[in-house]
């Protein structure tokens, strides 16, 4: 899964983490993406990332962020 890997050298605690990873699984539920090699799954990971890097804690809001800024539904 794109979104472990990217978050492995990063310095994060646990709830930041999981409040990461829901929100890419929400993503990828809302779009509809199954497989998680689709390089579309790695830019919205990537994307979710630099969303909370502006201080987004939310994950519903850092998942409607991600799609609408990559304008994927």
């Amino acid at each position: 899964m794109p979104i472990y890997r990217l978050l492995q050298n990063l310095p994060m605690g646990s709830d930041e983490i999981s409040r990461l990873t829901t929100a890419y699984e929400k993503t990828l539920h809302t779009i509809g993406l199954v497989d998680r090699n689709d390089p579309l799954a790695e830019m919205i990971a990537k994307k979710i990332i630099e969303i909370a890097r502006t201080g987004v804690r939310d994950p519903a809001k850092l998942s409607a962020l991600a799609i609408k800024e990559l304008r994927v539904k």
